[in-house]
């Protein structure tokens, strides 16, 4: 089983893109996020055609996520925490795989910047409120799969100028420590657990010829609860989509259950 997630950058404006990733490379579940349209101007037969069931979390203009998936998910829910924000970016489903349930987590971290800001603090906020409700998942034992854009660069190896990045929401040390108290809960990263050292950039910037010059940084991940981190058999980063016209600024990581 494949379980792909994309930060596609507008589910309109690439549907395009999306549709020829999934009749190239066919993922099982596609997790997207930041698809910027309301449940209403959502492209659902775009997906439905190509045999996909929707789970739509929208919002106009701004954030969303959805969950595609060429199997029944069962248990979607939209607002596992309060978010005082009222931001659409988390939804959950329910995946049976074999003879396990899985809880497939799909989120759109707030970006933080600039720093000294409200959305700095919002960022944190929302970090510490997803800690929080995966430790009542883990009490109950849940097998867990948390996928999606992060916002979060885990260490130096994962950006190409980690120096430029020092005071950068997506790299400030209080960050980065919150990704490790996530993981510390029962997660592996799993990108690393199956390549330790290996380059793995998900996301180049529009300006400069970031994409050219490979300027690039990790902060779209799968992070896998111990429980099944066993089932993990390969994970992938998809750059093909990077290469389209009008691409979206990130392209999607692949994880691979045995």
């Amino acid at each position: 089983m494949i379980i792909s997630s994309w930060n596609v950058n507008s589910v309109r404006a690439r549907i395009e893109n999306i549709k020829e990733y999934l009749k190239k490379y066919s993922p099982d579940i596609l997790m997207m996020q930041e698809i910027k349209a309301q449940d209403e101007n959502y492209p659902y037969e775009d997906f439905e055609k190509s045999n996909y069931q929707n789970y739509v979390f929208g919002q106009k203009s701004y954030n969303g996520v959805a969950i595609i998936s060429k199997k029944k998910l069962d248990k979607i829910e939209k607002d596992i925490f309060k978010d005082k924000n009222k931001q659409s970016r988390i939804i959950t489903a329910d995946l049976k795989h074999k003879s396990k349930t899985i809880k497939l987590i799909n989120i759109y971290t707030p970006n933080g910047n600039p720093v000294d800001t409200e959305k700095y603090t919002y960022k944190l906020y929302w970090l510490e409120s997803l800690i929080n409700k995966l430790k009542a998942y883990l009490k109950k034992k849940e097998n867990i799969i948390i996928g999606g854009d992060f916002n979060i660069i885990p260490s130096a190896e994962d950006v190409h100028n980690p120096k430029g990045y020092e005071n950068d929401a997506l790299f400030r040390l209080e960050i980065r420590k919150k990704l490790r108290e996530l993981l510390s809960l029962g997660f592996h990263d799993a990108y690393r657990y199956i390549h330790p050292d290996k380059e793995g950039y998900t996301f180049w910037d529009y300006t400069s010829g970031a994409w050219q010059k490979n300027n690039g940084m990790r902060i779209d991940h799968f992070l896998v609860s111990n429980s099944i981190i066993n089932l993990v058999k390969d994970v992938k980063i998809n750059k093909f989509p990077r290469r389209r016209q009008k691409p979206s600024d990130h392209t999607p990581i692949e994880i691979e259950l045995t």
